[in-house]
């Protein structure tokens, strides 16, 4: 695209339904500040110090649709006893201009840690909980595909602008996906059309729950960053299958397994001896010896998923959320140029909430964020970024 016709990054901008007033998405990072599995105070500040600070759209992160679905103790149960504590929450953000979404997931073999048998396409060792999980049955698709409309049902009530289906990271519809994970011989496995059917059941039984009422969202896997696991040959077919179904408002691109490699993600330091420190005292000493093989380090760069992203940009026509390493304003333009709709950010935004307007009033170029991810062990007692003063944090 010509750069003189590229849209504004920080002009407004229709995502489904939704007149968002920019193109910069506050993308999920979980913020571990529900331990009753509802709505808290804390969680609204933290959302309402995002909105206020320019995005256009902040993402509740990992909601679980259903208490087997929670990967973590302290996450939000979309049942009918959190839509008070959501409606509250979308107010606030509505109050600050900008709108509100919801992530909705089931854990799946991730769920093993968090002190639930754990569910997989096929029976699988989860290094989390080390323990075997138990392979979902067809009338476990049926009930977990009705646990996510439900859930969608939930948001909608709660006032949110938006939802966004989660088919990545290694959760439950991801490891339906993973050729690695998915050994399945009956319908729900073996081909790329099989492996997609859970995935794709699920988003159509959203938008059927919601309608047009709020916009529909998939946050997809572009890369597992595994060997044998899901990767670019079937990934791009798959949203083309996703685009076919006619379901989604606007698809995010991401790579990497919370269950397998969660650095693919992240990009940069890996803090083992940090997380080490945050897990209970039985495990740090195997934690500090072996984590820096479940959290290899990869090497940092500015839009580090963009030429993953070009290859889905080329082949759809769906708008297209580019996510991952960005950071500086530059990139946001030239995400618009490469014809994204909308970027997502989210280590920066821990570090200054208040980036995309400082960005958007020409104060700043680039985020303050170093790339650290010393954020990512502080999710187990609330997330946030080390370097702000715990006075000054969202």
């Amino acid at each position: 695209m010509d750069p003189r016709t590229a849209p504004d990054p920080f002009a407004p901008a229709d995502l489904g339904p939704l007149r968002l007033r920019n193109r910069i998405l506050k993308a999920a990072t979980f913020e571990g500040m529900t331990f009753d599995h509802v709505v808290s105070d804390r969680l609204i500040d933290f959302h309402r110090t995002m909105a206020a600070g320019g995005v256009a759209l902040t993402t509740v992160a990992y909601c679980a649709v259903s208490p087997e679905g929670c990967g973590t103790p302290n996450e939000i149960i979309l049942g009918p006893e959190a839509v008070p504590g959501l409606q509250r929450l979308a107010d606030a953000v509505h109050e600050e201009g900008a709108a509100v979404s919801a992530q909705l997931g089931h854990a799946g073999a991730v769920a093993a840690g968090a002190g639930y048998q754990g569910l997989s396409p096929s029976v699988m060792f989860s290094p989390l909980a080390l323990r075997r999980t138990r392979a979902v049955t067809p009338e476990d698709i049926d009930r977990i595909t009705r646990d996510f409309a439900a859930a969608a049902r939930v948001v909608v009530d709660g006032g949110f602008d938006a939802v966004e289906i989660h088919l990545g990271h290694g959760y439950l519809p991801s490891e339906f996906l993973s050729p690695k994970l998915n050994k399945r011989t009956d319908e729900w496995g073996g081909s790329l059309e099989n492996r997609a059917r859970f995935p794709r059941a699920i988003v159509s039984a959203v938008r059927e729950a919601v309608d047009d009422r709020v916009a529909v969202l998939a946050k997809v896997n572009m890369a597992d960053g595994v060997p044998g696991g899901f990767w670019l040959d079937e990934s791009v077919p798959f949203v083309r299958l996703l685009e076919a179904d006619g379901c989604l408002d606007a698809i995010e691109l991401t790579g990497g397994s919370s269950l397998q490699n969660p650095m693919y993600l992240f990009r940069g330091e890996a803090p083992v001896r940090e997380m080490a420190r945050s897990m209970p005292k039985v495990v740090r000493p195997a934690f500090k010896l072996l984590g820096g093989r479940f959290l290899p380090s990869y090497p940092y760069e500015e839009a580090y998923f963009l030429p993953y992203a070009r290859q889905f940009r080329d082949a759809v026509d769906l708008p297209l959320v580019l996510l991952g390493g960005i950071s500086r304003r530059d990139t946001v333009e030239q995400a618009m140029v490469e014809g994204f709709e909308f970027v997502a950010m989210g280590r920066g935004l821990l570090r200054e909430p208040d980036l995309v307007a400082k960005m958007a009033a020409g104060e700043t170029d680039e985020s303050l964020c170093v790339h650290c991810n010393k954020c990512m062990p502080t999710i187990y007692r609330g997330t946030h970024c080390v370097l702000v003063p715990e006075g000054e944090r969202a």
